[in-house]
């Protein structure tokens, strides 16, 4: 079974313009996203799904390779889609292009799981909270799930309601039922391709979270579970955060 890892990367950013050229180390940070996804075992292939030619010029000289989409996707997944019906793998691992750190064992633990199980269409990640501010934090998705790892809502409100010690939360939120979503994705690929002509629902324009679609469409997503966190970059500033964490300059 082909696994191919797609990376959209968009030129435009409201808050960080030019984000997946930025200088990491002396490298564009589109190629620490590409260099991490080809390290997982279980990715046969690593594409970078652009509509822009800054940043298929800047995969080309580290000698990756870059498939040219239209510029009118409304989201990354229509932009996955698009790619996904010229391949003939079965199943497509959407990598964020904003999260230079990722680690090849999330991959690994997102796409086991579909590898075993023909049934699941879609598979995602969930990691612990590291804190109350997290819960509460709107910006930081929550996700619920059954007891075989399906998921069975995502918000970015704090859930579970704690009824029992919602006046403790200080020092019992960690016994919530619930964890942080980390937005990487595996899709099967005639999945992915029916997306996209689902019809927006409900809760996903309300909460603006583009995974609810599926589940409001009745399509589970299994939820795997991750020990690791992610240091996503949507600002300069959290480049900055990543260049410490990494212990390197804005030139290397």
């Amino acid at each position: 079974m082909r696994v191919t890892a797609v990376i959209p990367a968009r030129y435009a950013s409201t808050r960080f313009p030019g984000k997946p050229l930025a200088d990491l180390g002396g490298k564009p940070m589109i190629q620490w996203v590409y260099e991490g996804a080809q390290r997982c075992p279980l990715i046969d292939r690593v594409l970078v799904a652009t509509d822009d030619q800054r940043i298929a010029a800047a995969v080309t000289v580290f000698g990756g390779t870059a498939v040219m989409t239209r510029t009118d996707h409304p989201t990354g997944t229509d932009r996955l889609a698009e790619v996904a019906s010229e391949l003939d793998s079965e199943l497509i691992v959407n990598v964020q292009g904003d999260e230079p750190l990722i680690d090849p064992a999330m991959i690994e633990t997102a796409v086991q799981p579909l590898l075993d199980n023909p049934v699941l269409a879609m598979g995602t990640l969930k990691t612990p909270l590291t804190s109350l501010e997290e819960f509460r934090n709107p910006n930081v998705v929550k996700v619920v799930t059954d007891q075989q790892g399906l998921a069975l809502y995502f918000s970015r409100a704090p859930i579970p309601y704690p009824r029992d010690f919602v006046n403790e939360l200080d020092t019992r939120w960690g016994e919530l039922a619930t964890a942080k979503h980390v937005g990487l994705y595996v899709y099967r690929r005639d999945f992915l391709l029916r997306f996209p002509t689902l019809a927006p629902t409900p809760l996903e324009q309300q909460e603006k979270l583009e995974q609810l679609r599926a589940l409001e469409h009745g399509y589970r997503i299994h939820v795997a579970t991750t020990p690791l966190g992610v240091q996503g970059v949507d600002t300069p500033e959290d480049l900055e955060r990543v260049r410490q964490l990494l212990g390197c300059s804005r030139t290397g």
